[in-house]
């Protein structure tokens, strides 16, 4: 299995209510067992196709991180088996507690994920893919798993170029610290909306893509670099050993309180997101 950083549950659930409102955006698109003509009245513009018809049984949550939402759709979807898959065993630690006979979790890596043909109903990948470079690649694979009629539901971050990723990408790139964590830090150039379009209809979807720039009001000193700690920060901090980490931080953050000041009402913190929803051809 090929290694990912060592992710933090504790610091990434800071500020969980603002991680997980791009979630139920996402799952809020996908059309499948949804309850009643109001439900469906209330969905914007969904990807076309069978509707909201049938109910999903099988559900799969690729990068399901700590599980918190991905318990979330066992509510989602009454009737289904919903299975977390992570490549960190610190995620799926703080998640097992969350198991029970509707819901699993497993160490695994997206990359070398397979599920038989046509075998399952749904599956979400949130804030995951940005992390694999190939993710276009993997594309087929997650929709042959599909059954027909099935969908596919991909968020990714899309700030790369973000105040708080360029100064990351800067800082990491200079003495002392380029030696260790030059080249760790995430990528700018993730796929956008057309590009999800055009890899997903090759594969005989009807695709739904759209991007969207939450402003997050971020609540304690330096927010920002609170919430950077506990996802694109960490491959870097990491990368540095024990006497040049704390050196890194406190410069990071100086930057970073300077780049997003903080108000009396908060840290607004603007938050690109990339979102495609696809239904599989019946």
């Amino acid at each position: 299995m090929r290694t990912s950083p060592v992710w933090n549950p504790q610091q990434y659930g800071k500020y969980a209510d603002e991680r997980g409102r791009p979630f139920a955006d996402l799952v809020a698109r996908v059309q499948l067992g949804i309850a009643g003509e109001a439900a469906l009245d209330q969905m914007s513009g969904g990807a076309g196709g069978g509707g909201g018809g049938g109910a999903a049984l099988v559900v799969v949550d690729l990068g399901c991180g700590p599980g918190n939402l991905t318990a979330t759709l066992l509510d989602r979807w009454p009737s289904a088996t919903v299975h977390g898959v992570d490549s960190s065993a610190e995620m799926i630690e703080t998640a097992q507690p969350l198991a029970n006979e509707r819901l699993t979790f497993e160490v695994g890596d997206l990359r070398e994920w397979t599920a038989p043909p046509e075998s399952i109903d749904v599956i979400v990948t949130n804030a995951t893919l940005q992390w694999i470079p190939e993710q276009l690649d993997l594309l087929p694979g997650f929709v042959r798993a599909l059954k027909p009629g099935g969908w596919l539901a991909i968020q990714i971050p899309g700030n790369g170029n973000a105040p708080s990723h360029a100064i990351l990408r800067e800082l990491a790139g200079t003495d002392p610290y380029a030696e260790y964590a030059a080249g760790s830090s995430l990528r700018a150039d993730v796929p956008g909306p057309v590009e999800y379009v055009a890899a997903l209809s090759a594969e005989g979807c009807s695709v739904d893509a759209w991007e969207t720039t939450y402003s997050h009001i971020l609540q304690g000193d330096n927010a920002v670099l609170e919430w950077v700690k506990g996802t694109g920060a960490r491959p870097v901090l990491q990368s540095l050993p024990d006497d040049l980490r704390a050196r890194f931080e406190a410069e990071y953050g100086a930057r970073l309180a300077e780049a997003y000041p903080q108000q009396s009402f908060g840290t607004v913190l603007p938050f690109r997101r990339i979102f495609a929803v696809a239904q599989k051809e019946s």
